[in-house]
């Protein structure tokens, strides 16, 4: 079984990549700014689980990249099984200072992106009849909502509606679900904020405290299980017990 993750090079991505690996999944790493990350993270995957792994350099916003990506998966895996849809961008700013040209480029890599991806590897799961695509989305997505991303809220709340859309389209053998995490403490969730606004965030939670990347990651290999087979067209929040995102 072959396992292309999005935006794999680090945070949530990365978990999930690490995850599956154990599990006994071939993993692709799809980066397009964090190469290193990227290198590093496929040579701790095959020294440490000894699966095969590719890394591959792609903006998911452009179909052609895309489609020369899934091209070379086709030829060195023999196609893709399992798609992660994780590459995101949130172009934080005050909301008088939001450009349309930050909105359109939010959308084209966290909505437009998932579309490419799961449009370009439909084909290869129809014929073997079975496949399964994860959106990662975001309570943003539903009803948490920051004025300093609201084109980012936008982009989740848009990546839900693919979510079905996809479902109804690729069944019945193809699954589409999509995983909505809170506040999740990964690198670029935490870099940047003082305590006392981490404590404020933690605070609304009902568990007090962020997700590990880790925990959104046993939540994706779970959906993409046999023990799974029966969940279709869901999304699922995994935020802590957050108040106002159910």
């Amino acid at each position: 079984m072959v396992c292309l993750i999005t935006g794999a090079a680090k945070g949530i991505g990365k978990a999930i990549a690490v995850e599956l690996a154990k599990k006994g999944y071939d993993i692709v790493i799809n980066y397009l700014t964090s190469e290193s990350e990227a290198l590093e993270l496929k040579e701790y995957i095959t020294n440490e689980y000894k699966i095969n792994c590719l890394v591959y350099k792609a903006d998911v916003s452009k179909e052609k990249e895309v489609d020369e990506m899934v091209t070379y998966i086709e030829k060195e895996m023999d196609g893709v099984d399992v798609v992660v849809n994780n590459a995101a961008i949130d172009l934080s700013n005050m909301w008088h200072l939001k450009t349309a040209e930050e909105f359109r480029k939010t959308l084209d890599v966290n909505v437009v992106g998932a579309y490419n991806v799961s449009n370009r590897v439909y084909k290869h799961m129809l014929d073997k009849e079975y496949g399964r695509i994860i959106n990662i989305s975001s309570t943003n997505g539903i009803n948490t909502y920051y004025p300093m991303c609201f084109d980012y809220d936008a982009s989740k709340a848009a990546l839900i509606s693919l979510t079905h859309n996809l479902a109804i389209q690729y069944a019945p053998y193809v699954h589409v679900n999509c995983v909505a995490p809170g506040f999740i403490g990964t690198e670029s969730e935490l870099d940047g904020y003082d305590e006392e606004f981490l404590k404020e965030e933690t605070d609304k939670i009902l568990l007090k405290r962020y997700g590990k990347p880790e925990e959104v990651a046993k939540l994706v290999s779970f959906l993409i299980s046999k023990d799974a087979d029966y969940i279709n067209n869901t999304i699922i929040r995994i935020d802590g017990g957050q108040p106002g995102s159910n």
